[in-house]
């Protein structure tokens, strides 16, 4: 197949190759699960496309989308992209305040809302956005003073069809160096900015993404994290139209698992937090049972590291592991894939690292991760695994037509046709990003080895250097500790400080669980974690996962907070990614107790 020019001749091209298929789409609207064929698709994408037309938008507007993940969200963007304005996703999660600074900086002229809890964010913050005139809601049910549902918008493309006979036409005349979004990082600091991504942009990465992972027309996918990251736009949005696959759109985050189950889905793309998650979950059936469930769990975690490096390695797995992971994976491996349906081919893994231990894991389960690195301004994909070629610990080789370099302070570059045309309305930015010779600073620390793989050691700005001089990368020893069922997050800290601490937050279920059978009633988290036998415990499991860090690299200190962290407080990105100085400033005089109670000696 050619490669892809623009996302609109990758809609009408697809939709024309599996016009007669049943199924392109399901959801769940109104207590049932509904369908949507791919001729259904081309059809209400173009009735809403010349709806947006009727409603006077013209190319090159801005429209905002406000919605969880759906088929409303998919007919939305691409009839902004046939039309030739830009779309400007949003994520549903964010409070009305930081919508508001979204759209105005946009200049949004018009916004698709999910539901009323959207629609109220919107209609709170209306009068501070005079650019915007038009609101379009998903749900039927939801109205309001000048406020459009998405079925009369459809209808009124309907309507006026006979007006535009050269629609298709005008689609496939958008060129690939036209804007197709923009993308407002979440960014872990400062203010947010605007990704401007082109058709070329995206469509370049999509077509060299497909020649190396293997979708088809067979498969089906879950699609479950924010569509308005590029992550799942590119990877669950519009690569899997592109190959046919089925797209199957959870009803939410926290039904993940019954989903997973009900629609048993060949290819699943999530973020590490979902992997730490079944991992732990696993664990803690086990340590839950009797010692003999205990042994054979960990017997078998052996077992399948011992053939999954050698499987991996490529080299001839002796007859007696062959045999012993075979039993293996009768007692504890099926029980891991029947979880996530029995059917899926392969994990896509981004957004973060990926722990080295839950990789290995998974694919000793015959469930293969296959983790990639990217950005929002690089569309995102810059390397990743592929089924042929894993090396568990990297995110595997550069994808075609993408150059990276490490400079000189170890920075990974990226140069190619993924790269983005800049920040929105931040020219310094831009520039301070993209260099002359249109390399662009991803802020992240990599290595090449010899056989082309790319390693991340850290985020540029999440390098610790402790007073004594030395380096510590904490993202991989944040992973570690992620991996014990009794924390759901971690974050390591200690610039320019005489040692590393940890915070750690404790999956407060378990710990309720341990208490309880101990005979400890205390319900109240700061009470509960406040306990010296409590902190005795999570430090101790804390350290178990350490053993085997450089001296300087282990923590002098905990701090077990009562919380989890949460988008609302601020101190997680709607991708779940941790904003490490949010939380560094919520707990400052609790770290800067834990400094001054700890001996000074440097490292």
């Amino acid at each position: 197949m050619a490669a892809l020019r623009t996302l609109n001749e990758l809609f009408l091209g697809a939709t024309d190759r599996f016009a007669r298929r049943a199924v392109a789409m399901r959801a769940k609207a109104d207590g049932r699960w509904y369908e949507l064929s791919f001729a259904d698709l081309a059809r209400r994408v173009q009735d809403a496309s010349i709806g947006l037309s009727a409603l006077g938008i013209r190319p090159g507007d801005r429209v905002a989308i406000l919605s969880e993940n759906r088929p409303e969200w998919a007919i939305s963007d691409y009839a902004c992209l046939a039309t030739g304005c830009v779309d400007v996703p949003v994520y549903p999660t964010l409070p009305a305040h930081q919508i508001a600074y979204l759209l105005h900086d946009s200049a949004a002229v018009a916004i698709a809302v999910s539901n009323q809890a959207q629609l109220e964010k919107i209609l709170a913050i209306r009068p501070e956005l005079p650019a915007l005139r038009h609101i379009v809601s998903f749900d039927a049910g939801v109205t309001a003073e000048g406020v459009l549902t998405f079925r009369k918008l459809e209808e009124m493309g309907r309507e006026a069809a006979p007006k535009y006979p050269a629609w298709r036409e005008t689609a496939l005349a958008i060129r690939p160096d036209d804007l197709a979004t923009i993308i407002y990082t979440s960014g872990t600091t400062g203010e947010p900015k605007g990704v401007m991504l082109t058709h070329g942009n995206i469509a370049s990465n999509v077509s060299a993404g497909l020649e190396i992972l293997p979708a088809t027309d067979a498969d089906e996918c879950l699609s479950f994290l924010p569509l308005s990251h590029i992550f799942e736009r590119m990877t669950g949005h519009y690569s899997m139209l592109q190959a046919g696959v089925i797209i199957n759109y959870a009803e939410s985050f926290d039904t993940l698992s019954q989903d997973l189950l009900h629609w048993r889905p060949t290819i699943v793309a999530a973020v590490p937090r979902v992997y730490e998650k079944i991992y732990a979950k696993a664990l803690e059936t086990a340590l839950d049972g009797s010692p003999v469930i205990q042994r054979l769990f960990f017997w078998s975690k052996r077992v399948g590291a011992k053939w999954a490096d050698l499987r991996l390695a490529k080299r001839q797995v002796p007859l007696t592991l062959r045999l012993a992971h075979g039993v293996a994976d009768r007692l504890v491996f099926s029980k891991i894939r029947a979880r996530v349906g029995g059917r899926l081919r392969y994990f896509i893994s981004g957004g973060a690292p990926l722990s080295p231990e839950i990789a290995r894991f998974f694919y000793a389960a015959e469930l293969p991760i296959l983790e990639g690195y990217g950005l929002t301004e690089t569309s995102p994909v810059l390397a990743v695994n592929t089924l042929d070629a894993i090396r568990i610990g990297t995110v595997g080789k550069v994808l075609r037509g993408v150059e990276i370099r490490i400079a000189d302070d170890g920075e990974i570059l990226a140069r190619g046709p993924n790269v983005m045309r800049g920040y929105y309305n931040k020219p310094e930015a831009t520039a301070a990003a993209i260099d002359p010779q249109g390399w662009f600073h991803t802020g992240d620390i990599g290595e090449i080895d010899g056989d082309g793989f790319l390693k991340i050691t850290d985020r540029k700005k999440d390098l610790i250097i402790t007073a004594g001089g030395k380096k510590i990368a904490p993202q991989p020893i944040e992973s570690l500790l992620k991996t014990n069922p009794f924390f759901t997050n971690a974050v390591m800290l200690g610039d320019k400080r005489k040692f590393p601490i940890v915070l750690l937050v404790p999956n407060l279920v378990k710990l309720r669980e341990w208490a309880t059978a101990r005979g400890i009633s205390d319900t109240d988290p700061w009470a509960l974690v406040a306990r010296p036998d409590v902190q005795t415990l999570l430090e101790g499991e804390a350290k178990k996962h350490l053993r085997d860090l450089a001296q300087f690299e282990v923590p002098k200190k905990f701090l077990i907070l009562p919380r989890e962290f949460s988008i609302e407080t601020g101190e997680l990105t709607p991708k779940l990614s941790v904003k490490r100085r949010v939380v560094e400033d919520h707990y400052r005089r609790e770290i800067e107790a834990l400094y001054q109670e700890t001996p000074g000696q440097s490292d």
